[in-house]
């Protein structure tokens, strides 16, 4: 079964648009098509970014704080790697992702381009490009 890690703006804008690729792949996951991995970094990031005011003002503390909850009793958690990749992001702060998904032999689903670039070398894919890899319409 495919593994996946879902960079935190993939789970922000599954939030933000029920209707988008991001959305439907969390769907995919609930219907069994892949395993959903996470870490408690990423649980940390997820939360964190929900806390923000821009985000805040959107999706309320009490539906952000039930939404990092279900994510964290719902998908296998990994431990956080503790080193650094052998190939780096643009953005340091996206390197854990890096090890994580390759310590767990997952796929990484990002939609930053700092990240997206690095497909050549890594298994970083879009949320388009893994509901299509899974037979699911990206539209």
């Amino acid at each position: 079964m495919v593994r996946a890690i879902l960079d935190v703006n993939v789970f922000i804008s599954a939030i933000l648009s029920p209707r988008g690729s991001p959305a439907r792949l969390l769907l995919a996951w609930q219907a069994g098509a892949f395993e959903l991995v996470v870490s408690p970094a990423l649980l940390a990031e997820l939360a964190r970014a929900l806390a923000y005011p821009k985000l805040a003002r959107l999706v309320p503390p009490a539906d952000a704080d039930a939404f990092v909850a279900w994510i964290a009793r719902s998908a296998v958690l990994a431990a956080d790697p503790g080193r650094a990749p052998p190939i780096r992001s643009g953005d340091p702060n996206d390197d854990y992702l890096l090890t994580l998904a390759m310590a767990e032999r997952a796929v990484l689903v990002s939609g930053d381009t700092h990240l997206t670039v690095l497909a050549d070398s890594l298994p970083v894919r879009t949320p388009a490009d893994v509901l299509a890899s899974l037979g699911e319409p990206s539209h």
